[in-house]
């Protein structure tokens, strides 16, 4: 199978350039860490928008952590469940449970990449919440969840790739779900980039921190605002 993107930075411009046509009132980019990160960069400087990261974590079922039974975000409230839990026996109650060990990690990657920096605000924004792909988007539907009860104006999931049965399900969730690729055989996000190597948290900080710079913010009354794109420094 040919590769659809050559990498995450190349699936960014392409998810930008399909955005770019829906006209979108004060945009505001959130990546979820660490894959969605530099693909959020890109959409956000072709959207001239304000980018941050946004944390959610995947919920792992006992003894086979990949197996996500449900996922938690930054100020949800309690976990979002995954329909994979009831296939194995675990109930809500089993899976809130678990999710301790991911409301930590929810905590430690916050502090990691935004430190004393707050989400910028979200209420009265369209916002575009990006990932590198969807595989059971149960991760996603954690993060759409915690931002919807921000009360946007618009909130709109970006992915370069994703099953058709994945995004189905999402799209109650968000008021738009923008997909460039839906395969109909899927196994893994990972087989539709040439190069889809793992970010480390180090990577993840310098690219919110020279996206950032590139993209100058300052406070204002909605958290931030792009005053204008200029070298970083």
């Amino acid at each position: 199978m040919t590769s659809s993107f050559r990498d995450r930075a190349d699936a960014g411009r392409q998810l930008a350039a399909r955005l770019a046509g829906l006209q979108l009132q004060s945009p505001l980019v959130l990546g979820l860490p660490r894959g969605g990160i530099p693909i959020a960069a890109e959409v956000a400087a072709g959207l001239a928008a304000p980018f941050d990261a946004f944390v959610a974590q995947k919920i792992g079922a006992p003894g086979h952590e990949e197996l996500g039974v449900g996922a938690i975000a930054e100020g949800l409230s309690e976990p979002v469940i995954s329909p994979a839990a009831a296939d194995i026996g675990l109930s809500p109650a089993d899976v809130a449970g678990l999710a301790g060990i991911a409301t930590d990690e929810v905590r430690r990657r916050v502090d990691r990449y935004r430190g004393d920096r707050p989400v910028p605000a979200v209420a009265d924004r369209d916002v575009v919440l990006v990932d590198d792909g969807l595989a059971t988007g149960i991760t996603a539907e954690a993060a759409l969840l915690a931002l919807r009860e921000r009360d946007p104006s618009q909130l709109i999931l970006a992915v370069p790739v994703g099953p058709p049965q994945t995004v189905g399900r999402l799209e109650p969730a968000a008021d738009q779900v923008i997909c460039l690729k839906m395969p109909r055989f899927f196994q893994a996000v990972g087989e539709f980039y040439r190069d889809f190597s793992a970010l480390s948290d180090d990577e993840v900080v310098r690219q919110l921190a020279t996206s950032i710079r590139l993209l100058r913010y300052i406070p204002d009354d909605l958290g931030v605002r792009r005053v204008a794109r200029g070298p970083a420094g």
